[in-house]
């Protein structure tokens, strides 16, 4: 099955006039690289490339003709094509035409989802069926308690209230950008407001030196969060969250940051974190996803990927190791969780169910692509 032409949308929404703080940088309302391929076939699939950082190397690189790698590949064959396009990385090609090895990571998990989709609406079957279909329903958690210019507690509390007035079991707040007391006084109101009985993670998104990080999780634990996050700042993380790991009781997760399945591999090797934090829209797609998950299920470690509750819970739903999805319910937030897909799965009282629709699902609001996206290629 031979793709014959790629459609690539940038996806952006405009900047907010109150945007939404991690503990040190603004997080995108909306910033992916859309990618449709289509077949002699047919059949037609998509994926999505997630990313922090501007997509504009990833513009860059569709505009400097990548795509002439992906036309005349088998659809059918995700793996060869994803090692192809990651394989680029380290090429002559890449660097006589500027793609940048970034754009590329992007890229390429972007592609192998289109890929997958493709296998799965070819098989006539849901990919978390072919991944292993170990259950059909996934726990679902949202991410809240972002910091905003003039937010304080009372709004804090407002906002979990209506989170949980939405039915939702799981919370996960932004920590590390404030001094360690006051943002202990935060977690509190939510702990307070969600009730002893609701898992509630924390994520610093690796604020913290290590005496810090100690300290704050010493302070933690008595609000029993269920995970920390990406504690430990990016220059030593690895050996700061094994060093960590010896002085709490609270699970250490981590991965969202890591940009090759390698760099997961080496987290699980330290055996500082009990849950690895991968995302396939950022790095690896569903072929490098699929093997970090059985290797976690190996090391006895749990899953629970970063963003896209929707393309993830394939992965969490395939595999014993699968533990829950990242949700976003706030449509200020995330409008591409509410608006991209015409009748997505439903999540309700923390659960997300599957739909048995092949492939990954999910049909693309064409009104969205064009309130959101700008076309590439």
């Amino acid at each position: 099955m031979k793709i014959t032409k790629v459609e690539v949308y940038a996806l952006r929404a405009p900047a907010q006039e109150r945007p939404h703080w991690t503990s040190h940088f603004i997080v995108p309302t909306a910033n992916e690289i859309l990618v449709r391929l289509y077949t002699d076939e047919g059949i037609d699939g998509f994926g999505l490339a997630t990313s922090y950082t501007p997509i504009d190397y990833a513009i860059k690189a569709w505009n400097a003709h990548l795509a002439d790698q992906i036309i005349g590949e088998d659809a059918l064959a995700p793996e060869r094509l994803y090692q192809k396009l990651f394989g680029l990385t380290t090429s002559k090609t890449a660097n006589e035409k500027g793609w940048s090895r970034e754009a590329l990571i992007r890229i390429s998990a972007a592609v192998d989802i289109a890929c997958w989709d493709i296998v799965g609406k070819t098989a006539g079957l849901p990919l978390f069926r072919l991944f292993g279909g170990y259950r059909t329903e996934v726990p679902a958690y949202v991410t809240c308690g972002y910091y905003r210019d003039g937010k304080d507690n009372v709004e804090l509390h407002d906002e979990i209230v209506m989170l949980k007035e939405q039915g939702h079991t799981g919370f996960k707040t932004k920590a590390g950008g404030l001094p360690v007391p006051e943002d202990i006084e935060r977690m509190a109101v939510i702990r307070e407001v969600i009730g002893a009985d609701a898992k509630f993670m924390v994520d610093p998104n690796r604020a913290w030196d290590l005496p810090t990080a100690i300290d704050a999780a010493q302070r933690l634990e008595a609000l029993n969060p269920f995970w920390l996050e990406e504690p430990v700042r990016w220059e030593d993380d690895r050996r700061g969250l094994k060093l960590l790991a010896q002085k709490t009781r609270i699970p250490l997760s981590g991965g969202e940051s890591e940009t090759t399945s390698y760099g997961c591999r080496a987290m699980l090797e330290e055996q500082a974190i009990q849950i690895l934090q991968f995302d396939c829209t950022m790095m690896g797609g569903f072929t490098e996803g699929r093997k970090l998950t059985g290797l976690c299920e190996l090391n006895h470690v749990q899953v629970a990927p970063h963003h896209d509750c929707f393309i993830h819970a394939h992965i969490v739903a395939s595999s014993p190791a699968g533990l829950i999805v990242e949700a976003f319910t706030d449509p200020e937030r995330d409008p591409l969780q509410a608006e991209l897909f015409t009748d997505p799965p439903v999540i309700k009282n923390g659960v997300l169910t599957l739909k048995e629709q092949p492939g990954l699902g999910l049909t693309l609001s064409e009104d969205a692509i064009k309130k959101f996206g700008q076309r590439i290629v």
